[in-house]
């Protein structure tokens, strides 16, 4: 369920350079995630554009997990592109569990939220999107500028590329060298990626996997060494698993 809010605290600095943006009040939703697990965001920041009845657009992204990072990303762009006639912006944090869009003196309805349909179709959090546009001199109506801003976010989502990032554990585990071969092969095979190899007495991989899959892989692990080596958890974090 979604809960509305118009008041969403902006520093002294993107104020200032937010000027025209901040002119009319952008809208911010608040929502929680489906699944703590694993989500989908943007590989890396990225631009791409696109001409339609002499209007250029330009569709800007870029990974952030923090509101601040978004508004100081929106805020590069808006003062990179002060000439333009919009720029329009949309983005959703996962942690914080924020949605918020912006017409930037676009009708109502026909710039911001397409931008922000477009985050939420392709399942994509932690990115904030900034959609610049040059008036052409021609006018668009509502649905030709609903479709410019939604393709422009599109293209823009896909110049950025869409990864998925799982909870992870970062795990160890130490063998005798006969073992180390069957151990390497193994941890790759099940979906783990090797980090580290200490070579001394005994060998010590580490490597990290897929918090689901741990407790599956540990069993195998005890069942092909025949209960000889197990792994030791270290620590969870999100990465990237595609």
């Amino acid at each position: 369920m979604l809960i509305a809010s118009t008041s969403v605290s902006i520093s002294t600095t993107n104020k200032s350079i937010f000027k025209r943006c901040t002119e009319i009040a952008p809208l911010c939703f608040f929502f929680q995630g489906d699944n703590v697990n694993s989500y989908k965001t943007i590989r890396t920041d990225a631009k791409d554009e696109y001409i339609v009845k002499k209007s250029r657009f330009i569709g800007h992204i870029m990974p952030v997990t923090t509101q601040e990072q978004a508004l100081e990303f929106i805020a590069t762009v808006s003062k990179k592109h002060w000439d333009a006639t919009h720029n329009v912006y949309a983005y959703i944090l996962r942690e914080s569990g924020i949605k918020r869009f912006s017409d930037d003196g676009e009708p109502q309805g026909t710039a911001g939220i397409p931008v922000l349909d477009v985050l939420e179709k392709t399942g994509v959090t932690d990115c904030a999107v900034v959609v610049t546009r040059y008036f052409g001199g021609i006018m668009l109506g509502a649905g030709g500028l609903v479709r410019a801003y939604s393709h422009s976010a599109s293209i823009a989502v896909q110049a950025g590329g869409i990864v998925t990032r799982a909870m992870c554990a970062r795990l160890k585990v130490t063998c005798d060298y006969y073992f180390y071969g069957k151990l390497s092969s193994l941890v790759p095979e099940s979906g783990g990626v090797i980090e580290d190899t200490l070579f001394e007495d005994n060998v010590t991989l580490i490597f990290r996997m897929p918090l689901e899959i741990v407790d599956g892989f540990n069993a195998k692990l005890i069942d092909v060494s025949n209960g000889r080596y197990y792994v030791t958890k270290t620590e969870e974090f999100f990465a990237d698993i595609d």
